[in-house]
């Protein structure tokens, strides 16, 4: 449980939150997760949405203790239709959709990061129920979420639809960030097989990962969900990261 107060605060009513939260991104993700090239919207999701992105600061202060992301979408399909490319489509959709001016129906969670020095005291839940008032106040019908399941990082080889049918001794899913939100009232939709797309070099992933990739084949990398697939002649490696679309009623 928390032990201390915080003030939540959006990016429309203070000014620079953007690189206070870059600081503590960077920090808690592993290097290669933020060569994506679609998380190169992100900028713009700060400037053309800020309502929608949040932090919890120490009152009075600008130390950051966490922080939330999340983008409108104008979608109305069935749930079973949720896109295998999870979170590069809502991050994509969704700023297209708001250049376009096309009035949203649905909010999508796009990051929740703790700062380090604050794991552990429930603040993880306190941010996707902060998302979730969020979207009601935006008068939208649901938080979807493309989770990713951080402690998959620990079983590599599992297939990710085996892994996501694992529970703990309270019958909820064992991996800890899907059951934040299973405790916020979300319920499991699928797995989306194709959520990120990270490409680099041989020497890009060296430098990333600190890892030296001497042969081709499928490599286990640390903070990987899967396995990276890597071609030497080519010069490529290439990581497809599985996340789980979860569904908030709102």
């Amino acid at each position: 449980m928390t032990e201390f107060d915080y003030e939540i605060v959006t990016a429309d009513r203070k000014p620079g939150l953007m690189s206070l939260a870059t600081k503590v991104t960077a920090q808690s993700w592993p290097e290669f997760m933020l060569h994506d090239p679609v998380a190169e919207l992100f900028p713009e999701l700060w400037e053309r949405l800020p309502q929608f992105q949040f932090v919890f600061l120490e009152p009075g202060t600008d130390n950051l203790i966490a922080l939330g992301n999340s983008i409108p979408l104008a979608w109305d399909g069935d749930l079973s239709e949720l896109p295998e490319t999870g979170w590069d489509w809502a991050m994509a959709t969704g700023i297209q959709n708001c250049r376009k001016g096309e009035d949203p129906s649905v909010l999508c969670a796009l990051q929740i990061v703790v700062a380090n020095k604050y794991l552990g005291r429930g603040l993880s839940r306190r941010a996707v129920e902060t998302m979730k008032s969020i979207g009601r106040a935006n008068n939208l019908k649901a938080l979807l979420a493309p989770v990713r399941p951080n402690v998959k990082t620990s079983y590599p080889l599992i297939p990710i639809d085996e892994y996501v049918t694992w529970k703990n001794d309270e019958g909820l899913p064992f991996d800890p960030w899907m059951r934040v939100h299973a405790r916020s009232g979300a319920a499991i939709v699928k797995v989306c097989h194709q959520a990120m797309r990270i490409t680099g070099t041989i020497a890009d992933w060296e430098n990333w990962t600190g890892v030296k990739v001497p042969s081709s084949g499928r490599h286990v990398i640390p903070g990987a969900l899967v396995p990276v697939e890597f071609d030497v002649e080519a010069d490529r490696g290439i990581y497809i990261e599985p996340n789980v679309w979860m569904h908030h009623a709102l």
